[in-house]
């Protein structure tokens, strides 16, 4: 089974404790498949989520709305020591950027 027009978020890692690739879905954390190629292990994660929101549908369930739909407004809020925040402050200073820039350049590296 597949889903028609699949826009979920899918990763395949190597699980050195199964000793087999796990296919996973980023919007149902709690999915996941096991195989021993990764191709499988995508193939196999995609058809659990096809039937799980095939099943959400049928019960009236509201399935998660996949990330790359999202609207993201860029701006999000941080609390960080004021030890850190000073250090940040006094970096910004001395490159002549602002305190923004400076930190959007550092979660960006």
């Amino acid at each position: 089974m597949a889903l028609k027009n699949d826009r979920y978020t899918y990763r395949v890692l190597w699980s050195e404790e199964d000793r087999e690739y796990v296919g996973l879905c980023v919007e149902l954390p709690s999915l996941s498949w096991l195989a021993r190629t990764p191709e499988t292990a995508l193939k196999g994660i995609r058809s659990v989520v096809a039937e799980v929101i095939a099943d959400m549908k049928n019960t009236g369930e509201k399935p998660p709305q996949p990330i790359s739909g999202k609207s993201y407004s860029g701006k999000f809020v941080v609390r960080i020591p004021p030890e850190v925040h000073r250090k940040l402050a006094i970096q910004a200073a001395e490159q002549g950027v602002s305190l923004n820039r400076l930190a959007s350049s550092k979660l960006t590296q």
